[in-house]
């Protein structure tokens, strides 16, 4: 159901998917392992799609930990409610960059760990670092944060295709930037580690 489901919604909405399927257990691992998830008390996840990372992400977190999860889209968001019944897990029908404004709400001022599924060379340039500026106050010295781009690396902007790297645009804002290949996905996909 998560593959029929995510190809129906990459059919209505590419942009936003920037897939045709749901992410390989390959990729899934490439960008959880890095996470420092076994002592996590809040974890975000941005743009969780149908879960496949989700699923893992609760797997690895504690029995006190929270997941945050932050998905636009209304279909993925059902789906999610009733494919995921841990009370862990709190699913924000609302867009990565408002997560300042929600997280606060909550009483969080600090996030352990934060995956991110988001099409960046996608979306406007100005949402994207809306989206990192409002996150990087929540990181600590300790925390990671994740990060895929597929390997054709082009964007979308202005109805102009262009190359676009998002290690350039995430060492803008992390100090540390580690890059992994994953192969065995569809499309392959770089995996990107950031720390402050």
């Amino acid at each position: 159901m998560s593959l029929v489901t995510f190809a129906q919604e990459a059919l209505i909405d590419f942009q936003r998917t920037a897939s045709i399927v749901p992410s390989s257990r390959y990729l899934v691992q490439a960008m959880i392992e890095p996470l420092p998830l076994k002592n996590a008390k809040v974890v975000v996840e941005l743009g969780p799609g149908t879960g496949v990372m989700t699923r893992e992400l609760l797997h690895r977190i504690p029995p006190d930990a929270t997941l945050l999860a932050f998905e636009i889209n209304p279909r993925f968001t059902a789906y999610l409610r009733n494919e995921f019944k841990d009370p862990r897990l709190k699913i924000l029908e609302t867009g990565a960059e408002n997560a300042p404004r929600e997280l606060r709400a909550l009483g969080i001022d600090k996030v352990d760990a934060s995956l991110s599924s988001l099409a960046c060379s996608m979306l406007p340039a100005p949402l994207v670092h809306e989206v990192l500026n409002g996150l990087l106050p929540f990181l600590g010295v300790n925390s990671v944060f994740t990060q895929y781009q597929y390997v054709q690396q082009i964007s979308i902007q202005r109805f102009k295709i262009q190359r676009y790297r998002v290690n350039e645009l995430l060492s803008r804002y992390f100090r540390k930037v580690g890059r992994s290949m994953v192969w065995r996905n569809m499309p392959p996909a770089l995996v990107f580690d950031c720390q402050k």
